[in-house]
């Protein structure tokens, strides 16, 4: 599959090197290539108009308004469990759902609910020595699947979860100073000084299970994911004040990942990501893609720079940021045909 012919002009403001590093991956790719044509034609499109952010749903996410900080702990939460939400059964359908009053949800918002329940239950998410030593079975009980639909499977990467949860309150133990008057997560938050970005390094030095890269032909690619949709998060559930101010949201990427916000699977359909045969059938077929192998990371790589190059055609009309150019293409999303072609299966904890 041809690549691009030329790198880009590289980045003015790419603090993360998530771009840096996964233009290699797009120039040699073998598996995705990302189309000029569709690029300035979308990117023209997305010019017209201006894409507001999704509204944070305040029915589904927890808020403490009293105390900002446990707030901020139940979105770190939420990131360190936001991923792979798809089950493995034949039927796209048979996946984890949860009931909470008389909504079932499924996938990130199944989670989102989830542990709004648990929060307004009393369940203190929020505290350190409660997550670092949280039993299975209590993680079990937060994350039970809707109990009105029998064969209603579990969470997938269940283990994974309650690793990821005990991690964070071993981490957030790092920031729990009584001396200096801040919870452990406001001060984890306070040592980024306003800086996106550097909040992003906290976060993936603190958490290794937000540490997501991968390797292609011997070099490290960065994509960090969660740790930066964490950032968008607290951008919304603060409403871009207090703890979710930060000054330097232009150095995000877009978010690499599948499903949530849909991008590479737009891409597709809107023909800015082209797929070679061989992966576009296997995908189509619901084939599990391996987390870490050359096509899993060509799809997550041209991604990230195909919303970036989007967002540079963007520059003449109503200028985009990254992952306001991922907004967009969510909202696209939002609306797909029926016959929109399957996103890829990677069972990962990345997304």
């Amino acid at each position: 599959m041809p690549a691009l012919p030329q790198p880009p002009t590289p980045p003015a403001h790419d603090p993360l090197g998530v771009l840096a590093t996964a233009w290699p991956v797009v120039a040699a790719a073998h598996h995705v290539r990302i189309v000029p044509e569709r690029v300035a034609a979308v990117g023209a499109e997305l010019a017209a108009g201006r894409s507001a952010p999704p509204a944070w749903d305040g029915s589904l996410h927890w808020r403490d308004p009293e105390r900002p900080g446990r707030t901020a702990a139940w979105v770190l939460v939420l990131d360190a469990l936001n991923f792979c939400f798809w089950g493995g059964a034949p039927d796209p359908d048979r996946r984890w759902r949860v009931r909470v009053g008389d909504r079932v949800h499924d996938g990130y918002w199944a989670l989102a609910a989830a542990l709004t329940r648990a929060a307004d239950e009393g369940v203190p998410l929020w505290d350190p020595a409660f997550l670092a030593a949280i039993p299975e079975a209590e993680v079990r009980r937060i994350l039970r699947p809707d109990e009105g639909r029998p064969g209603t499977p579990e969470i997938p990467l269940f283990a994974a979860r309650v690793a990821h949860l005990r991690e964070l309150g071993r981490g957030l133990r790092r920031w729990d100073d009584p001396t200096q008057g801040a919870d452990p997560a406001s001060a984890l938050i306070a040592a980024a000084g306003g800086s996106a970005a550097r909040l992003v390094e906290l976060i993936v030095s603190t958490f290794p299970s937000f540490a997501d890269t991968a390797t292609y032909g011997g070099q490290e690619v960065r994509f960090y994911k969660r740790a930066q949709i964490l950032v968008a998060d607290l951008v919304g559930a603060f409403d871009g004040q207090g703890l979710g101010a930060f000054a330097d949201l232009d150095g995000l990427t877009a978010f690499a990942d599948y499903k949530v916000p849909q991008v590479p699977q737009v891409l597709r359909r809107l023909g800015v990501l082209a797929y070679g045969d061989d992966l576009a059938a296997r995908i189509d077929r619901f084939d599990p893609i391996p987390a870490g192998s050359p096509e899993e990371v060509e799809i997550r790589a041209a991604t990230v720079w195909a919303c970036e190059m989007l967002r540079r055609e963007t520059a003449g009309g109503h200028p985009l940021r990254a992952f306001e150019v991922d907004w967009a293409l969510w909202g696209i999303g939002q609306d797909l045909p029926a016959d929109t072609r399957p996103y890829h299966r990677t069972p990962t904890v990345f997304y």
